[in-house]
């Protein structure tokens, strides 16, 4: 573990946040995640609490890094982790916010590509936190970080129909459109989010040699 080679609890402890950090927003996906499944858009408002409590954390982690957690060389780029995780947060409560704002429920084809998204993007967070476990435990991050990847090329995939069927969609006025088209480009962007993580984990890895 990364605390018998710095030395200290201190380290421990970040690490054990940042862990946490990403437990939550794991478990904010899994509530947008029904909140869909379901049209529940009360569930959304779990992931607003979850991204609050996140945010709690990251302020938490960035602190204890600079009073003295970690080489130098590391706390900038353990600190741009947490911070592109914590942007993971912020995208999914965008996402959340304009969920909350639809009008009639959405074509069920439609509906469908949004749940294997948001299921997709669930997925990602779990095995970013897979991932930086491998860090600390010289397991092998590339074969982690390349499941990251094609968990983003999925939804790359699915968002391009997505698009097409969007296209010839009604829409009641502008600002109904505007909702479903930001809807879509959040939910769309948060794999991109997690995989710029996962990218970090290497940067990271790379620096501790």
């Amino acid at each position: 573990m990364l605390n018998k080679v710095f030395g200290g609890g201190t380290e421990q402890k970040v690490i054990d946040n940042i862990k946490r950090h990403m437990q939550i927003l794991l478990s904010a996906s899994e509530c947008f995640k029904k909140g869909i499944e379901e049209w529940d858009k009360d569930q959304m408002y779990c992931v607003a609490d979850l991204e609050r409590e996140g945010d709690g954390i990251r302020r938490e982690i960035i602190s204890t890094i600079y009073e003295g957690a970690f080489l130098p060389f590391l706390r900038t780029n353990i600190c741009r982790f947490v911070e592109i995780v914590d942007e993971a947060f912020d995208v999914l409560k965008d996402a959340a916010f304009e969920f909350k704002h639809l009008g009639p429920k959405l074509d069920e084809d439609i509906m469908e590509d949004c749940i294997k998204i948001s299921d997709i993007n669930r997925q990602m967070c779990d095995m970013l936190i897979i991932a930086f476990d491998t860090l600390f435990n010289k397991g092998d991050l590339r074969e982690k970080t390349l499941a990251i990847r094609i968990y983003e090329k999925k939804v790359d995939d699915i968002k391009f129909d997505l698009i097409s069927k969007l296209r010839g969609k009604d829409v009641k006025d502008f600002w109904e459109g505007r909702i479903i088209s930001d809807f879509m480009s959040y939910l769309t962007h948060i794999s991109d989010v997690i995989e710029d993580a996962s990218d970090y984990l290497h940067i990271i890895n790379l620096s501790m040699r």
